[in-house]
């Protein structure tokens, strides 16, 4: 994938209760994303920038071992991991303290998922879907984005032995529930999708502050419709 570069830790949530769920977990942010989804709740870790101050790995892994006792995993969030060359390399090193690893991913970069999956470096993978598999995904991301690429990572993933689950922030005016039905559709048969509530307090679109999040309602029906298609369907931040 063009543009690959080296990992920089530039968040580190030692203790989380809500990023894995049955799990207790240690949240490694990396910087840099492929995408601009005006939506995104991590606006200052979509550039590669030296102004956001990096963690070294030794900070990160001396937590880790001392910790790992009650930890039952990390989970590699960003940003987008996938763009990082040595990701591979990073969760060698967590998974060497005897922990297991999660990765938080966009899904634009099969190849390098692929590869994790094959080495068995995975133990579970939460996979953003961000619209319909058509030319509504690209202005969901703000961006261009190869939609083969996409479907091949959630072919991986639905084929996978891993534990995975598909997740899409529903965001009104971008998504609607017709929307969420064909997104459901696609992926019919997956394990796990989950619908998480849009937060309007900090997105890299300062304008969809004024946009008000569906209703609890609104949301837990279009969660129902998706029932049809997926075999566990839940919602987050409601």
């Amino acid at each position: 994938m063009p543009g690959m570069m080296r990992a920089r830790i530039v968040g580190f949530a030692k203790t989380s209760l809500l990023d894995w769920d049955g799990m207790v977990a240690t949240t490694i942010y990396l910087q840099g994303c492929n995408l601009r989804c005006p939506f995104c709740h991590n606006p200052d870790l979509i550039s590669v920038t030296a102004q956001v101050e990096e963690i070294p790995w030794e900070l990160v892994s001396e937590y880790l071992s001392e910790n790992n006792d009650f930890l039952d995993g990390v989970v590699i969030t960003g940003g987008e991991p996938t763009l990082n060359e040595d990701l591979p390399d990073l969760i060698r090193k967590v998974r060497a303290l005897g922990l297991k690893v999660k990765l938080d991913t966009n899904g634009t970069n099969p190849d390098l998922m692929e590869d994790l999956l094959r080495a068995g470096l995975l133990d579970s993978v939460a996979m953003d879907l961000k619209g319909p598999l058509d030319g509504q995904y690209s202005q969901v991301c703000g961006t261009e984005v190869d939609l083969e690429a996409i479907k091949r990572s959630i072919h991986l993933l639905m084929t996978s032995e891993v534990d995975y689950e598909f997740r899409t922030t529903v965001v009104p005016h971008y998504l609607r529930a017709g929307d969420i039905e064909r997104m459901a559709s696609f992926i019919g048969g997956a394990k796990k999708y989950v619908l998480q509530q849009f937060r309007n307090d900090r997105t890299l679109d300062r304008k969809l502050g004024q946009i008000a999040p569906y209703s609890e309602g609104e949301i837990l029906s279009m969660a129902e419709t998706a029932r049809k298609y997926v075999r566990k369907v839940t919602v987050r931040g409601i």
